[in-house]
Parts: structure tokens; sequence; C-alpha cells
């Protein structure tokens, strides 16, 4: 089994990222670099940061907003207008 480039490692890392894969791009990073968790972590989020400003166009996820927690607020708003 060959080793995988510099290149490819690279690669695999900012396709993770444009898929909305941040935790198997961190565990990438890891092994490609040794680093430690919290390391690994802030240099993908920079990574990321870079690859949003460069490129938005390629990530597929939408970035970590309110999510369910808005669902949630206006459901509890909604049924305490009911109440």
């Amino acid at each position: 089994m060959e080793t995988p480039t510099p290149e490819e490692n690279a690669a695999k890392i900012q396709e993770a990222l444009f898929s909305g894969q941040k935790i198997l791009a961190i565990k990438l990073y890891r092994e490609q670099t040794g680093l430690g968790l919290a390391e690994a972590k802030d240099a993908v989020e920079k990574l990321e940061a870079d690859l949003r400003a460069s490129s938005p166009e390629r990530f597929t996820a939408k970035p970590a907003g309110a999510g369910c927690m808005s669902l949630i607020l206006a459901g509890a708003v909604f049924w305490l207008v009911l109440w």
C-alpha cells in the first residue's frame, strides 16, 4: 500500500472541509502532522476560514448556525402563546 503524498493528504483535508466533515479533516490533519487535538483543530479551523474566504462556492455544507435551537425556541413561543 502506497503512502499518500502531502499534496494528496492536503486535498483530502480540503475535500473533507468542503463537504462539512470537519472532524474527519482534523483526524486527517493529525495523522499527517502528528499534532495534538487542540493544535490540529486550530489549524484546521484556520484552513477552513481561509478556504471559505477564497472558495466559498465549493462548500456544500453551511457553517454551523442557530440550527434546531431556533426551531425549539419558536415551538416554545408558540406553545406559550396557545397556553
